[in-house]
């Protein structure tokens, strides 16, 4: 049998819909050996690679606001960030608390980009993982950098959306890639700056990574089927975890053939 590797890849609140997949998998009772996550895919990943369950992930879904997550800067443009990240690292920590990546059950990774260098990070040491997944989230312009020992990071999506290579080096012989943003959508119409903005990031974000996808090739790649969904709004989140989770079925026969998974 060889080892099942995920790569679970950045797209903002899309990205609950790995939950969906991850729940998929434990039913059919397929092996994780590893995971490896981006911005999005490494909060799941996270958290899952820690033990926390689907069952209770869906929960916090269900519950949460964007209130829980949206602290204002004090004016913003002379900030780094229009969001100060405090609540965000603050859930991550009351999700994850104070383990190290090397503690967890799974063996994990997640990527960040060292904004002032522009070079990739990927953390999968005895970092404390809140902040480790709180670097690799910090979209930038919309949260501040997330600091850790003198270095600022954000979003490791910004290089890379889709983890492939980093889940080969935690020893992946089988890659399945998890990818919830898909190709580019055509938008209807941009409402204002922050549209923009955000239709920017996609775009860019959207075409270096059908770019570097002939280069990553994963042994699976699978994309659910999430329509128009924003990833940067938080309607829609049960329906992604349920597309995710659609995808999951629909794929495990794929999966145990590519894992020589006899049953």
């Amino acid at each position: 049998m060889k080892k099942l590797g995920l790569a679970l890849g950045a797209g903002g609140s899309r990205g609950v819909a790995h939950i969906g997949f991850l729940k998929a998998l434990e039913e059919a009772e397929i092996p994780i050996a590893c995971i490896s996550g981006t911005s999005m895919g490494s909060v799941v990943g996270a958290c899952y690679a820690a033990g926390i369950s689907v069952e209770k992930m869906i929960g916090e879904v269900d519950k949460i606001k964007p209130s829980d997550l949206i602290d204002l800067s004090a004016n913003p443009l002379k900030k780094l960030g229009l969001l100060k990240a405090v609540k965000m690292k603050e859930k991550l920590r009351e999700l994850l608390g104070t383990i190290r990546i090397s503690e967890m059950k799974i063996p994990f990774c997640c990527t960040a980009v060292d904004i002032l260098k522009g070079t990739p990070k990927v953390f999968a040491g005895d970092e404390l993982a809140f902040e480790c997944v709180a670097a690799s989230s910090s979209i930038p312009g919309i949260f501040r950098p997330t600091e850790i020992d003198g270095v600022m990071y954000v979003d490791g999506g910004l290089i890379s959306r889709l983890p492939i290579d980093e889940c080969r080096a935690l020893g992946a012989e089988a890659v399945v890639t998890v990818d919830v943003l898909g190709e580019i959508r055509e938008e209807k119409r941009l409402s204002n700056i922050f549209s923009v903005l955000f239709r920017t990031i996609d775009l860019y974000d959207g075409t270096a990574t059908q770019s570097k996808l002939k280069e990553l090739k994963p042994d699976l790649y699978l994309a659910p089927d999430l329509g128009s969904m924003s990833q940067y709004r938080f309607e829609g989140m049960p329906e992604a975890i349920e597309a995710g989770y659609r995808l999951g079925k629909d794929n495990i026969s794929v999966i145990r053939e590519l894992c020589e998974i006899s049953g």
